[in-house]
């Protein structure tokens, strides 16, 4: 098995780990429910695309109904 003869410096590493950063994901701000969505696609919360509903979302259940 190979063994390095020679220790890395701190800059050789983390230049090396920088290309492993995560990029954040930009969203856009839903002009109905003020959620966040992925540009050109249904918003998961209220179900419009571009000012029509495309998805016809289900009612959350409350609390109580859960339990009952």
């Amino acid at each position: 098995m190979a063994l390095p003869k020679q220790r890395h410096t701190r800059h050789r590493r983390d230049r090396a780990r920088k290309q492993y950063d995560v990029q954040l994901v930009n969203t856009q701000e839903c002009p109905k429910c003020k959620g966040r969505v992925l540009s050109h696609r249904v918003c998961p919360t209220c179900g419009f695309y571009k000012g029509k509903e495309m998805v016809k979302m289900a009612p959350k259940l409350e609390a109580s109904k859960k339990s009952a």
